[in-house]
């Protein structure tokens, strides 16, 4: 069976997930997806799971983290 990247479980359902660079990974859930490869938010350090916000080469989880990171002209709604 295959086995997660992650967390080792060896399951029958686990699943491929090939990047958009020819990357692969295996993994036994999304949860363990998202950790192996969803972004990271530059001010609290959450996994960015959605669209977020990204100024610069530089990605947050909302408009709240990346204005407390400095950055200006960014809001969640308008």
């Amino acid at each position: 069976m295959p086995r997660c990247d992650v967390c080792g479980n060896d399951y029958d359902k686990a699943f491929q997930l090939i990047q958009a660079d020819g990357t692969r990974g295996t993994y036994d859930s999304f949860e363990c997806a998202i950790h192996a490869v969803a972004p990271t938010c530059e001010h609290c350090g959450c996994r960015i799971v959605g669209h977020g916000a990204e100024h610069d080469g530089r990605f947050f989880c909302c408009a709240h983290c990346a204005t407390h990171a400095g950055v200006e002209g960014i809001e969640d709604r308008v």
